[in-house]
This record gives structure tokens, C-alpha cells and sequence, in this order.
């Protein structure tokens, strides 16, 4: 991809507040972008070859949505913690093994999906996000799901195709979770907190493909609730 490309992308970034490059085969994140940094409202970088994301993606202080799914990245900056307006954040199909330690501190997050990524645990950071709704966590290596996700505010929680097979009873907890999806994981029906059931908000269950049959699920106490 030329220069004089890249000059007429940033161009219509400049009038538009959305630069998109998608399928291109960048390597880096282009360091031109910071000209826009009051500009830019999105950025869209997906399936591309980006290994790092610079420090200096935590001067786009007025970004609302970054979008980098399909990419070679294997960690983020704690930069990246600074975007106080951030409301998505896409990064599906990349090698995350962990968020940054800031990660609570991007307020604004309401759209987080991270699916296809290298996770071991559901992120502890995620509890401090207070306008969180959606959050894709689905075919990572998930084994377990820890005491901290009580505090999660999310509405929707993908976990399927993880591997797990533990789940704190803490997620009854959760005060606005109504959709819950653990499909194709490692659970055994005595694994599954029947608090869920009884005495959650979670309205959608969905636990197809796991150690047990649903029919056994439907015979527990709770289920009609």
C-alpha cells in the first residue's frame, strides 16, 4: 500500500472521523494517525498483520470505537487505558493472553469482545467497568471463572468454546447479567452453581455441548424460574 493511499485515507479521516483500513497487510499501526488524534471518533485496522499497538494510541483521547480484530497482536499498552471514551473495543482472533492492569480505568467500555485470543481466566479488570454490556470472551482457554466476576455489570457473557470447568457461585451475583453463554465447555452438572437458577437475573441459559445432557439440567431445582 503507497503513501499517496494512506494520504487520501487520512484525508477522509480527517472529514469523517473514521479511518478504516482493513485487509491490507500492515504490519504496524500507522504512526500518521496521530495527526488525527482530535479528529478520529473510530478506528478500524482489522485483518491486517499488526503485531504491536504503539503508546501512542492513548493520545486519541475522543475515540469511541477500535476495532483491530484478526491481527498478530500478543499484548496491549497500558496506553491504551487512557481512552476515557472508549465504548467498543474488537479484538477477535488475535494472541491476548491478558489485559493490561489499567484496563478498569477505560470507563466509557460498553462493547468488549475478545474472542479467539490465548485468556487462561476471565480478566479481574472487567469487575470495575461500570457501563459494560456486552462481553465476548468465547473460544479462549478459559478454565475457570473466578470469585471477581460477582462484580461484573454486564447484560451478555460469552464464554462458549472455553474449557471450563469451574464456575464461582459468585456469577449468581452478576446484578444485571440476563444472557449467560457456556456452550462447549468442560462442565459437569454438579460444576454448575444452582444459585444461576434460582436466584439470579440470568434469563438466558446457554449450556448445550458441555459433561452433561440438558435433560438432567431441566430436572433440577430452579429451572423454571
Amino acid at each position: 500500500m503507497g503513501n499517496s493511499a494512506l494520504k487520501a485515507h487520512l484525508e477522509t479521516a480527517q472529514k469523517t472521523g473514521v479511518f478504516q483500513l482493513t485487509g491490507k497487510g500492515l504490519t504496524e499501526f500507522p504512526e500518521d494517525l496521530q495527526k488525527l488524534t482530535s479528529n478520529l471518533r473510530t478506528i478500524d485496522l482489522s485483518s491486517n498483520k499488526i503485531e504491536l499497538l504503539p503508546p501512542l494510541i492513548g493520545k486519541f483521547s475522543f475515540l469511541k470505537s477500535l476495532v483491530l480484530n484478526n491481527n498478530k497482536l500478543t499484548a496491549l499498552p497500558e496506553e491504551l487505558c487512557k481512552l476515557k471514551k472508549l465504548e467498543t473495543l474488537h479484538l477477535n482472533g488475535n494472541h491476548l493472553r491478558q489485559l493490561p492492569a489499567a484496563f478498569g480505568q477505560l470507563s466509557a467500555l460498553k462493547t468488549l469482545s475478545l474472542s479467539g485470543n490465548q485468556l487462561r481466566t476471565v480478566p479481574t479488570q472487567l469487575s470495575g467497568l461500570r457501563h459494560l454490556d456486552v462481553v465476548d470472551l468465547s473460544k479462549n482457554q478459559i478454565q475457570n471463572v473466578p470469585d471477581t466476576v460477582g462484580e461484573l455489570q454486564a447484560i451478555e457473557l460469552n464464554l462458549n468454546q472455553n474449557q471450563i470447568s469451574q464456575i464461582s457461585v459468585q456469577i449468581s451475583h452478576c446484578p444485571r447479567l440476563k444472557v449467560l453463554r457456556l456452550e462447549e465447555n468442560c462442565l459437569e452438572l454438579s460444576m454448575l452453581p444452582q444459585s444461576i437458577l434460582s436466584d439470579s437475573q440470568i434469563s438466558l441459559l446457554a449450556v448445550e455441548g458441555n459433561l452433561f445432557e440438558i435433560k438432567k439440567l431441566r430436572e433440577l431445582e430452579g429451572y423454571d424460574k
